[in-house]
């Protein structure tokens, strides 16, 4: 296992729509002003976002930790909500719990969860109906950053 060279946690407030994505894009600076290069960087934003949405829309509160290696970053979001009674079913693209309120703010299409798999190399998902979402994200960096 690589060395970490950062770790940071940010706070997450559920149904904050108000800072919905303040995580994400303090995120893109702290990675971009550490070289990352664009295409990864760009995975890295798209899974931060998805994962901060998920927990604003469904959880009263969450942490996500930033985590980067020589090798790869890995977003650990770990939140305070219902759980996910059927996570394969939550992979399913199109497939959402969304609220019409959600809807209406135009969030909740169902493509939270496929969006952080296609975007990340290896996605880890264990949740607990009552409890809460653990979400590991793993994605490695280009051998030129």
């Amino acid at each position: 296992m690589a060395a970490e060279l950062l770790r940071e946690s940010f706070e997450i407030q559920g149904r904050n729509y108000d800072k919905a994505g303040e995580v994400s894009g303090e995120i893109k600076v702290i990675l971009r002003d550490l070289g990352i290069e664009a295409a990864s960087l760009r995975r890295l934003v798209i899974v931060a976002f998805e994962a901060e949405m998920n927990v604003v829309m469904y959880a009263r509160r969450g942490t996500l930790t930033l985590i980067l290696t020589e090798e790869d970053v890995n977003l650990e979001v770990r939140d305070e909500g219902p759980g996910i009674p059927d996570i394969e079913l939550a992979f399913k693209e199109g497939y959402s719990t969304a609220s019409d309120e959600m809807r209406e703010l135009g969030f909740g299409f169902g493509m939270g969860l496929p969006n952080m798999k296609k975007n990340s190399d290896e996605l880890k998902v264990e949740s607990e109906v009552g409890k809460g979402t653990l979400v590991v994200a793993k994605i490695r960096l280009n051998s030129n950053a």
